[in-house]
């Protein structure tokens, strides 16, 4: 089981051990606290600030959801709670807490990689990881930002917090910003060269597919660079370990004793597979009436699963009673014990406490158990879902934990998305493609969802689908909206239908008030607020 006990105050790392194997134990209790000074003259201080970069990241998907997979066809939250359905509406307040709160969890973590960047000519032979990984969190952070804010200053040092220096660091234009993201991914793949595999920290497969990523972001798409690199990890994908997790037939569980596996039973193969990708797990009962799925009970987290062939780099969380969990509005020195923060209390089974993370219609419209067998089981809430009533509020269940004190690891990157990443980069923005590559590389992720391979054409719109369908609740949508360039056609028709608000400047954020406020006379707002 994954274990984390990082103590991150604002002027000390709180310290006593090392990580001490590749992907199974970090923990740093019993700590001493030390001064920067002091932490860079340790022998392991530069891997200790390190781990204090991917604690503060931790904050940072605690409140995601509601700023992106709520602002898609996706999701939607009920009218009795708070300011969701206003978000859902694409209503939102620049002075919102969620909005002023993401931007600052980020730029918080960007401060921790900033510190290493910083001082790298310090950094040991032994622990130059420490900085690749600093360049890469900092590449994370502002590619979370930019695909949320658009025009945002783009922060490469530490600022003196007693200075005018952040009047140095303006709002950049959006191909600015992605400019140096990508260059700092690009760092971070040369500093983590050669590295040890680890799910939980950054490694250079991460680095390589997030540039792609954010290659295929930008607003003049660079398809070519992006194929490139996604090819050097696709066609080597067994020595980078990755790889999907999928059950072939003729291995699939016999859950009758008759030695046929029926269709319902390789499904339901399949939907341990695909929920395993998770960490979650489920009893399994076989029932030969028509309509009843094999899979029964509820899903719940199992840490052991998590650690997998699919994940090529999440956030660590474990679950931990504590009075003292972390969320998103947490101050700095609030953050005590962080294996028990909110992992996205949204997207989790206390969604519906708050009335978000319920499917929209449009989404149930094409997400059923007839066209997504392996998908709908493990997206859903079975006690949730009514299928003979479409307006029943049916609710998420890929992330079965108990919420604030959550333990399901945030899974930022994974192998079914960089398959179908692939895919689009091949595509190279035309409407077809009948490059085989694409279509094989479509096909592997059709294959675990139990549905049939195309033949011969993949199109733009099917690879659109297959996102939505493999993505939800995983905060893609929204944003594979805009890198598509579909976001205005979808979102137009789905405020249409639903008496929305959404305009074509409402696909971002507001800029956060709090920061324009901070800064007088320098940030300015996003159209449309």
């Amino acid at each position: 089981m994954k274990r984390i006990y990082i103590k991150l105050l604002v002027v000390c790392f709180s310290i006593s051990a090392l990580f001490t194997s590749c992907e199974e134990e970090l923990d740093l209790s019993n700590p001493t606290a030390l001064s920067l000074e002091e932490l860079l003259q340790t022998e392991n201080g530069f891997e200790l600030l390190a781990n204090g970069v991917l604690d503060a990241y931790q904050k940072v998907p605690a409140n995601e959801f509601l700023l992106v997979e709520l602002r898609s066809d996706n999701s939607r939250a009920n009218t009795e709670n708070g300011n969701f359905p206003e978000i859902a509406r694409y209503n939102v307040d620049p002075n919102n807490g969620d909005v002023a709160t993401y931007y600052s969890n980020n730029m918080a973590t960007i401060r921790h990689a900033n510190t290493i960047i910083d001082n790298k000519f310090l950094a040991p032979e032994a622990f130059q990881y420490a900085v690749g990984e600093a360049y890469f969190m900092r590449a994370l952070c502002h590619f979370n930002l930019v695909r949320a804010y658009q025009n945002i200053p783009f922060v490469d040092k530490v600022l003196d917090i007693n200075s005018d220096e952040a009047r140095d660091y303006p709002q950049l234009p959006e191909e600015d910003v992605y400019e140096r993201i990508i260059e700092d991914f690009r760092t971070s793949i040369a500093f983590l060269n050669g590295g040890t595999q680890n799910k939980y920290r950054p490694t250079e497969g991460a680095a390589i597919c997030l540039a792609a990523k954010a290659y295929l972001s930008q607003p003049n798409p660079n398809y070519a660079e992006a194929e490139l690199l996604l090819a050097s990890v696709v066609e080597n994908s067994g020595s980078f370990g990755y790889n999907i997790l999928s059950t072939d037939r003729a291995n699939a569980q016999d859950f009758t004793g008759d030695g046929i596996v029926s269709d319902p039973e390789y499904f339901a193969n399949l939907a341990l597979d695909f929920g395993r990708v998770f960490g979650n797990d489920i009893p399994v009962e076989f029932s030969d009436v028509p309509g009843e799925s094999v899979l029964v009970g509820e899903w719940a987290n199992n840490p052991g699963l998590e650690i997998n062939d699919e994940i090529i780099f999440s956030i660590a969380y474990d679950l931990v009673s504590s009075d003292n969990y972390v969320t998103s509005d947490s101050g700095l020195d609030d953050q005590v014990e962080t294996d028990s923060e909110s992992h996205s209390f949204a997207m989790t089974l206390q969604g519906p406490s708050n009335g978000v993370n319920i499917a929209t219609l449009d989404l149930l419209g094409v997400m059923t158990p007839e066209l997504q067998p392996v998908r709908f089981p493990v997206t859903f809430r079975a006690i949730t879902v009514d299928v003979t009533n479409i307006t029943n509020d049916t609710y998420n269940s890929k992330f079965p934990t108990d919420g604030e004190i959550g333990d399901n690891d945030w899974i930022v990157l994974r192998y079914a998305d960089v398959l179908l990443l692939y895919a689009e980069a091949i595509l190279a923005g035309a409407e077809t493609t009948a490059d085989q590559r694409a279509i094989d590389a479509f096909n592997q992720v059709r294959a675990r969802a139990g549905l049939e391979e195309v033949f011969g054409l993949l199109t733009k719109q099917e690879l659109l689908e297959e996102r939505r369908m493999e993505f939800v609740y995983e905060n893609q949508r929204l944003f594979d909206l805009i890198r598509f360039g579909e976001a205005d056609n979808v979102l137009q028709q789905f405020s249409i239908d639903n008496s929305l608000s959404y305009t074509a400047d409402r696909k971002y954020l507001p800029f956060p008030q709090r920061e324009i406020d901070n800064l007088p006379n320098f940030y300015s707002q996003n159209n449309g607020y």
